[in-house]
């Protein structure tokens, strides 16, 4: 080997090492902006933001919401209140779809919750009626209006989100902590790709199996707090459909037709004892399957939101 081949291969290896190094380097650089733009919020507003409120404490956790609004505000705003899904045993306040209508001139209170890790069911309704009841009373504070509050939730969210407007009225799923003199109540449900009657969930993921059947049994499971044959009352507890009352606000549902997580005949259900008992629903069954929706339904979402929340309701200091 020469000298001069012997002075060049070096050179000719660092040259390989640093082209290889620039390379690994930008790959890693896409990898984390892609993994940092699927974790992002849709945030496409220039909503102000007061992240990381307080709005209960329960066995020395602290539960916490982020508050979205216009940057401009001229009254009292009414509130939509966004409930994460995830099987209720994952998911985060930070990922908040429902941030776009904030450039309509609303609020968004977005709320995590304890999951099923930390504690089963009631624990999860408890604490999103502590929400409602939390910004209700702070509601001068932060420039809202009490008597105009939504709440849109998505899958799991969803079944909490409908739960809300089903169980207006019943103290057993209030908890405790503070704010109990102040209603609950909310005047407006989005619910999408919902679970609304537990028994007949479990049953037909039993009797027709599909691939998520695994996944949403354990989650079922988990939110009963053991197997539903044990904790058939929790089931029954739990379900949106068991408390339906002429006295419930208006609901727009959304689901998927070929949703093989939750059923079509969940959403079906719940439309179904919701206009025989009178109160004002619309049912939209879309194509897709669970998670049936987006963007393209804001016209609809917000047409609904519109009609219920900016109009005068009558509604008493409790938002009954």
């Amino acid at each position: 080997m020469t000298q001069t081949h012997q002075q060049i291969c070096p050179k000719r290896a660092r040259r390989r090492w640093l082209v290889f190094t620039i390379i690994a380097a930008a790959s890693c650089c896409q990898l984390t902006q892609s993994a940092l733009a699927r974790r992002v919020p849709e945030e496409i507003t220039d909503a102000t933001v007061q992240r990381d409120l307080v709005y209960k404490r329960v066995d020395s956790r602290e539960l916490r919401l982020d508050l979205y609004s216009p940057p401009k505000i001229s009254g009292p705003l009414p509130i939509i209140i966004w409930i994460h899904g995830g099987g209720w045993s994952r998911g985060r306040k930070e990922r908040c779809p429902a941030v776009r209508i904030v450039d309509d001139g609303y609020a968004v209170a977005s709320i995590d919750y304890r999951l099923t890790t930390v504690a089963p069911f009631p624990a999860q309704i408890e604490d999103c009626k502590a929400a409602v009841r939390w910004l209700r009373a702070n509601a001068s504070k932060y420039n809202l209006d009490p008597d105009r509050i939504g709440v849109w939730g998505f899958s799991a969210g969803g079944h909490l989100a409908a739960l809300l407007g089903t169980s207006g009225d019943v103290p057993e799923l209030e908890g405790r902590g503070d704010n109990l003199n102040v209603s609950s109540r909310v005047q407006a449900v989005l619910a999408v790709s919902a679970p609304v009657d537990f028994l007949r969930l479990y049953h037909d993921a039993s009797a027709t199996p599909t691939e998520t059947t695994p996944k949403v049994l354990t989650a079922v499971k988990m939110l009963m707090g053991g197997p539903i044959e044990e904790h058939e009352a929790t089931a029954i507890a739990a379900s949106p459909l068991h408390y339906v009352s002429k006295d419930d606000p208006p609901f727009l549902i959304i689901h998927g037709q070929e949703d093989a997580t939750v059923p079509v005949i969940q959403c079906r259900l719940l439309a179904d004892a919701l206009k025989r008992a009178g109160v004002e629903t619309t049912l939209d069954i879309a194509n897709g399957r669970h998670g049936a929706g987006g963007p393209r339904f804001d016209p609809v979402i917000k047409a609904f939101f519109d009609k219920h929340l900016r109009k005068s309701q009558g509604s008493d200091s409790n938002g009954r």
